[in-house]
């Protein structure tokens, strides 16, 4: 028996719609809005409560040589600086809240001593710091990423 072969008619294209948009297009745009959405700060930096902010991200600890907390609304730096500190071993805690990314350069009498950074999504880094010698310390505070909240502090390590 022979076999027999049918064609079958093509499926005709319809013409796109200029009011329509295409299937994979709306995904990739539902996509794209949610993966945005996790990225936007979780706190508005320029209408912040900062210490208020700071009492539940970094509370103050007993013995902080040297703390500050702030927003950073540009690039430029914020500098604080504690006179005398004793040579030893402190731990330098920080957080950030905004998006992106803070450094905190740690020098000692003009000297670097250490460079650190905090992802700004709420998450504490701690840095272990040696002080070599006794003198006069200062943390830089900076970002690339403004505008964002931060807090730190400089304690004695335990």
């Amino acid at each position: 028996m022979p076999a027999t072969l049918s064609v079958l008619p093509r499926a005709r294209k319809q013409p796109a719609s200029p009011n329509r948009i295409p299937c994979k297009a709306a995904v990739l745009a539902g996509l794209a809005a949610v993966a945005l959405a996790g990225c936007s700060p979780a706190v508005s930096v320029e209408n912040a409560d900062v210490p208020g902010w700071q009492a539940t991200a970094l509370p103050s600890a007993p013995g902080s040589v040297l703390d500050d907390a702030g927003k950073i609304l540009d690039r430029n730096r914020i500098i604080r600086e504690a006179s005398n500190v004793a040579a030893g071993r402190y731990t330098l805690t920080a957080t950030c809240e905004g998006g992106g990314k803070a450094f905190f350069a740690v020098s000692l009498d003009g000297a670097d001593v250490v460079d650190a950074g905090a992802a700004c999504n709420g998450s504490r880094e701690i840095t272990r710091i040696t002080l070599p010698r006794s003198g006069k310390l200062e943390i830089s505070t900076s970002s690339v990423d403004a505008p964002l909240i931060y807090a730190y502090q400089l304690t004695p390590a335990e």
